[in-house]
C-alpha cells in the first residue's frame, strides 16, 4: 500500500592535428580498457578516487569529441543503426492484440524498445532501459529499488502497471507491484520490450490499468554459440554473464546462461555511505522445438538468489520508539514456463501456456513471505470471413501465500490460497478496403476478493493515407485488491506516551489495516493518437489521453482500541483501506524518430501529465491528495546514436525530469553517454558514463516502508564482450 492513500579494425590516418588527436584518444581508450579485469575491485583513497573520476571524465570527453569530429572520414564501421524508419513502423508486436501485428496498425499508444536501442543506451538494468519510453515515470529510490509507473500514481509498488516476461506475469499479488530488484534478464537476450501506455485489461486482465510492459526474449535459435561479458565500474563493482546455445538434433535448439553482479553501497544527501549494496546470481535456460510443420514448443526457466540492503526506519513499542539501521533482505526463487502453438492452414492457430513461479522473501526484521503462482492460459485466433479476425481465450490462476509477521508488518491469514478464473474475446473488423480497423472485446474475470469483473474496450484505427493514421480508444480497466488490502496490518509509527496529539498514558500505534470491504479501483480511459511517416527517414507519433478514476484507495480513520491483556500495553489508532477517492488525469506524449544521416539516428520524446485527484466528500482520510504532486508534469528525453569510422559506436542521452512537489524533490537534468568499439566482429569494448553533469539528486521518496533514499551521482563503467562459435 502506498502512503499517498494510506498515510501515505583499420587504423585511422594520423596526419594532421585532428588525426593525431583521434589516434591519441584511441590509444587512451585501449589502455584504459586493457586494465579491466573480471572480478577485480581496485580500492583507492577518497582523494585518488576523485582524481580518477576527473581523469575519466576528461578522457571520455576527449574521446567523445575527437571521434565525433572525424566521423565523416576514414573507413566505415558497422552500421548498427541500419534499422530504417520503415522497419520500425513495420515491427511486429504482440502485446496490443495478443497476435502479431505491425506497430503502424496498432490502435494503442505502443512503444517498442529494440535490441539496437538497448545496445546504444548503455543501460545496465531493465529500469534504466525503460527511461526512454514516453509517458513512463522511472525513478531510482536507492541502488536496488525503483519506482516505475505509466501515466501517474508512481510508487515502489505501482499497482496499476502490469509487467510480463515472455508472457509470464511478474506482478506480485501480495503488495500489488513488481520487485524490480528481482526481475532481471540478460540484456543481450532481449529481442524487444513492448510498452503499452494506457489500459490493456481486455486482453491481459485486471491490474493492466495504466500500462503493460512485455519483455520478450530471443528464441534459442537466435542465440547460438557462446557469449561472455565482463563489466566493472565505480558503482557496479562487477557484472559477469555467460551464455551458450546449440542445437538438439534437427528440430530443437537451446541456450543456457549464468549471470552475477555486485553493486557497492551508494551515499545519502549528507554524503554518508548507505546500506543499499546489492548482489545477485541467477541462471536459466530456454529450448525451442519445431515439433512439426504446424507445432512449436518452448520450454524455459530461471533460478536466482539475491541479497540487497537498505537504510530503514521502523517503529518500536519502547523508547526511543523508532530505530534507523542498515537492513538486509534476501530473495530467492525460480520459474518454469511452457508454451505450445499449433497453426493450421486455414488462418487459425491455438496456443497453450502454463507456468509456475516461486518467490521467497526473507527479512526477519520486516517480513518473511513465500509465494507460489500457477497459471495456465489457452488462446485461439481465427478469421471469420474476410473482414473479421477473432481472438478468444480462457485462463486459470492459483496463488498460494504463506508469511511470517513482524512487529511492523503482518498479513492475515498468514497462509492462504486464492483462485482466479478468466475469459476474453476480441474481434478486429476490417472495413473500407482495409482503411478502417475497428476492435471490440472484453475480459471477464472472477477473483476471490471482489467476485466478477468485466473490462471492455472499443478501438478504431483509420488510415488517412499510406503513411498516416489516426486512432482512438475507450476502455474500462480495474485494479483488483492485493492480499494486503484485505488482511494487512502495518504499524506505521509509534507516538510516545504523553506526546501530542493524543497525550495518552500509553504508547500510541498509528496502524494501517486492510479491509474486506475494499473494492476494485475503476478506470474509464479515453485515448487518441496520430502517426505519420513523413519521409523514409522521419516518423512521429503523438498520443493524448484522459483517464477518469473512481473508487481509489484512501485510509479512513477507525475506532481506537487498547491492546494487551491483562495489562494494557498500547493504544492503536487504525486507518482502514476504503475506496473514497476519485478524479481525472490527462496528458500528451509525442515522440519522433529521425535518421538524420545514414549512420546517425536521433530520437526524442516529451510527456506532459496533469493529475486532478481528490478525496470524496464523505472521506475522513487526513492525508493530503499527494498523487497530484508525486509524478513529474514534464519529462523530456533525447538520444543520439552515431556510427563512426574504425568500428566505433557513440551514444548520447539527455533527460529532464520535472519536480515532485509532494516530496519536495526538485527537477533534474541528466547527461549520459558512451563509446563502444568493435576491433573485430566478435569482440566489443564499451565505456559508458551516467550523469556527467554530476547533479547529485534524489529521484523519489520511497513509499510503503520508511526506506532512506540515496543520491544519484556521476558514475562510469566499462566492459568487454566476446562472442564465439556459431552465431545467428
Amino acid at each position: 500500500m502506498t502512503k499517498h492513500a494510506l498515510k501515505q579494425t583499420t587504423a585511422p590516418p594520423a596526419n594532421g592535428f585532428w588525426g593525431r588527436i583521434a589516434k591519441r584518444s584511441r590509444q587512451c581508450v585501449e589502455a584504459r580498457l586493457a586494465e579491466l579485469r573480471p572480478s577485480v575491485c581496485l580500492r583507492v583513497s577518497d582523494g585518488a578516487a576523485e582524481f580518477t573520476k576527473r581523469m575519466l571524465v576528461t578522457a571520455f570527453t576527449a574521446v567523445f569529441l575527437a571521434t565525433t569530429l572525424c566521423a565523416q572520414s576514414g573507413p566505415d564501421g558497422p552500421d548498427v543503426t541500419s534499422m530504417s524508419v520503415e522497419d520500425l513502423m513495420n515491427l511486429q508486436v504482440t502485446s496490443v492484440s495478443k497476435r502479431a501485428q505491425k506497430v503502424a496498425d496498432a490502435a494503442a499508444a505502443v512503444f517498442v524498445i529494440t535490441q539496437d536501442d538497448i545496445e546504444h543506451s548503455g543501460a545496465r538494468s531493465i529500469p534504466e532501459i525503460l527511461r526512454m519510453v514516453p509517458g513512463l515515470e522511472v525513478a531510482r529510490i536507492d541502488e536496488n529499488k525503483w519506482a516505475i509507473a505509466s501515466r501517474g500514481f508512481n510508487g515502489r509498488f505501482d499497482d496499476k502497471l502490469l509487467v510480463l516476461i515472455d508472457g509470464r506475469s511478474v506482478y506480485t499479488p501480495l503488495f500489488s507491484g513488481v520487485y524490480w530488484d528481482v526481475e532481471d534478464v540478460p540484456l543481450e537476450d532481449i529481442d524487444r520490450i513492448e510498452v503499452i501506455r494506457g489500459p490493456g485489461a481486455t486482453l491481459w486482465g485486471a491490474n493492466a490499468v495504466n500500462g503493460v510492459i512485455n519483455i520478450i526474449t530471443k528464441t534459442a535459435k537466435a542465440t547460438q554459440g557462446g557469449f561472455i561479458k565482463v563489466e566493472g565500474g565505480d558503482t557496479q563493482l562487477t557484472a559477469d554473464s555467460a551464455r551458450y546455445g546449440g542445437e538438439i538434433g534437427t528440430k530443437g535448439s537451446y541456450r543456457i546462461y549464468g549471470k552475477y553482479f555486485d553493486w557497492k553501497p551508494s551515499t545519502d544527501m549528507s554524503n554518508q555511505q548507505a546500506s543499499d549494496g546489492w548482489h545477485q546470481a541467477r541462471g536459466g535456460f530456454r529450448s525451442d522445438w519445431a515439433l512439426s510443420q504446424a507445432d512449436t514448443l518452448t520450454v524455459q526457466g530461471d533460478v536466482y538468489s539475491s541479497r540487497d540492503g537498505e537504510t530503514i526506519t521502523l517503529p518500536m513499542l519502547a523508547a526511543p520508539y523508532s530505530s534507523t539501521f542498515g537492513n538486509t533482505g534476501a530473495y530467492s526463487g525460480g520459474n518454469i514456463l511452457g508454451h505450445w502453438t499449433h497453426s493450421s492452414s486455414n488462418n487459425s492457430s491455438f496456443s497453450l501456456q502454463g507456468y509456475f513461479d516461486r518467490t521467497n522473501f526473507s527479512d526477519n526484521s520486516l517480513f518473511v513471505d513465500h509465494e507460489s503462482v500457477f497459471d495456465i492460459d489457452f488462446q485461439h485466433d481465427f478469421h471469420l470471413g474476410q473482414a473479421n479476425e477473432i481472438v478468444w481465450g480462457a485462463g486459470y490462476r492459483s496463488i498460494q501465500d504463506r508469511n511470517l509477521p513482524s512487529f511492523t508488518v503482518a498479513v492475515t491469514p498468514n497462509s492462504a490460497q486464492y483462485n482466479q478464473f478468466s475469459a476474453f474475446v476480441q474481434d478486429e473488423i476490417t472495413l473500407l478496403d482495409q482503411r478502417l480497423r475497428v476492435t471490440v472485446g472484453s475480459k471477464f474475470e472472477h477473483n476471490a476478493f471482489t467476485g466478477f469483473e468485466f473490462e471492455p474496450n472499443f478501438r478504431a484505427l483509420g488510415n488517412i493515407s499510406k503513411n498516416q493514421s489516426i486512432w482512438f480508444a475507450v476502455s474500462r480497466a480495474v485494479r483488483t485488491p492485493a492480499l494486503t488490502e484485505e488482511g494487512l496490518r502495518l504499524n506505521d509509527a509509534v507516538i510516545p506516551p504523553g506526546a501530542p496529539p493524543f497525550n495518552s498514558p500509553l504508547p500510541v500505534i498509528e496502524a494501517i489495516f486492510g479491509s474486506n470491504q475494499f473494492q476494485s479501483e475503476d478506470l474509464i480511459a479515453y485515448e487518441v493518437g496520430y502517426r505519420v511517416q513523413a519521409t523514409s527517414s522521419f516518423s512521429a507519433d503523438i498520443a493524448a489521453f484522459y483517464n477518469n478514476y473512481t473508487n481509489l484507495r484512501t485510509a479512513e480513520p477507525g475506532t481506537p482500541f487498547v491492546e494487551g491483556s491483562p495489562v494494557p500495553t498500547d493504544v492503536v489508532v487504525p486507518f482502514v483501506a476504503l475506496n473514497k477517492m476519485s478524479g481525472g488525469t490527462y496528458g500528451i506524449e509525442p515522440y519522433f524518430d529521425w535518421k538524420a544521416l545514414s549512420k546517425w539516428k536521433l530520437f526524442g520524446s516529451y510527456s506532459y501529465l496533469r493529475m486532478k485527484i481528490h478525496k470524496n466528500a464523505d472521506s475522513l482520510d487526513p492525508t493530503a491528495d499527494l498523487p497530484n504532486g508525486e509524478n513529474p508534469e514534464h519529462q523530456f528525453y533525447f538520444r543520439s546514436a552515431l556510427d563512426l569510422p574504425w568500428h566505433i559506436e557513440q551514444n548520447l542521452i539527455v533527460r529532464y525530469v520535472d519536480q515532485l512537489p509532494s516530496y519536495a524533490i526538485g527537477g533534474y537534468t541528466s547527461l549520459d553517454g558512451g563509446i563502444h568499439w568493435k576491433p573485430k566482429s566478435n569482440i566489443e569494448f564499451s565505456f559508458d558514463g551516467e550523469n556527467w553533469l554530476n547533479h547529485r539528486h534524489i529521484e523519489f521518496i520511497p513509499d510503503f516502508i520508511n526506506t532512506q533514499p540515496t543520491v544519484v551521482g556521476r558514475s562510469f563503467h566499462g566492459g568487454i564482450t566476446w562472442s564465439f562459435g556459431k552465431r545467428q
